[in-house]
């Protein structure tokens, strides 16, 4: 990669790995429901002028049906799970879970698409898939915390949310292969953003959040999801879609630094281990590491 273009990664994956950081900021006052809508409210409100200047409206047009399920199943419902988690769990630790995106990518094409792994992927999906259970085995606990969800439902809900990615992915692939970039990310947006608005307006918090909290919110809206895809698929135009799911290696780094410095997370032994452990089957998944007999 040119100079130009890990400068992008490095950005993508800051802002992405900051979003962890804001969702603990904000899902107190907010909760999940409310500070999901938030988001995807204010990263349509940036994406689809973009949209409209691009030209694309007709794709989302003629594809909104299909853009809509992705909408719900790669945003508005991941983007609530992970809400849920940061009532319970570090931002770090959620990212963590988080890098485990391209395993249930994986995963499920294979049991779908019947994309039968080859050797590096198999051996990815084991040790991927044993770094989560010895992360998820230590912080097990089934006790709620302050805000009502234990835990062990916050690593749940994590799981959950990359279940939903990784089959984003695959029915992206299937259904929606050369659909231009900004109908998917603006289509997506919008779609989830039908959904979630009369919830949150349901569920809407009856204390006023603060201005952190509203701060929280509109950098997950407008940095962390809105500016975050336009350098996302800017990346994939420029050096591929294997070289920019790289980011995924860096996001949890990122979240780490950004809760360790603005919120005291600790970071233990265990949580960089089994990262490493998920890291490199994610990597073996991907194709960007490769392991010869």
């Amino acid at each position: 990669m040119k100079i130009a273009h890990l400068s992008e990664l490095l950005l993508l994956a800051a802002l992405w790995g900051a979003s962890f950081l804001f969702m603990r900021l904000g899902a107190h006052e907010f909760g999940p429901l409310a500070l999901a809508a938030v988001r995807v409210v204010g990263a349509s409100a940036l994406l689809l002028p973009m949209l409209l200047w691009r030209g694309e409206w007709r794709a989302l047009r003629a594809h909104g049906g299909r853009i809509a399920l992705v909408g719900l199943t790669n945003s508005a419902l991941p983007f609530v799970c992970y809400g849920v988690a940061a009532l319970a769990i570090t931002g770090g630790l959620s990212s963590v879970f988080n890098a485990t995106t391209p395993l249930w990518g994986a995963l499920i094409g294979w049991w779908w698409l019947k994309d039968r792994p080859d050797l590096n992927k198999g051996l990815g999906l084991a040790l991927g898939f044993a770094g989560v259970l010895w992360l998820a085995g230590g912080n097990a606990s089934f006790r709620p915390g302050e805000h009502g969800v234990s835990p062990a439902v916050a690593v749940g809900a994590c799981l959950l949310a990359t279940l939903m990615y990784g089959f984003s992915a695959n029915y992206t692939k299937r259904h929606l292969k050369g659909i231009p970039s900004m109908a998917l990310a603006a289509g997506s947006q919008l779609s989830a953003t039908v959904l979630l608005l009369p919830l949150a307006l349901w569920r809407w918090p009856a204390t006023p959040p603060s201005a952190v909290a509203w701060g929280a919110g509109i950098a997950l809206a407008l940095v962390c999801t809105g500016v975050a895809y336009i350098l996302y698929f800017r990346l994939i135009a420029h050096v591929g879609a294997s070289h920019a799911m790289s980011v995924t290696f860096l996001i949890p780094a990122f979240a780490v630094l950004w809760g360790a410095l603005f919120l005291g997370e600790a970071i233990t032994p265990t949580m960089v281990a089994a990262c490493g452990v998920i890291l490199v089957g994610t990597g073996l998944v991907t194709g960007l590491l490769r392991w010869r007999r």
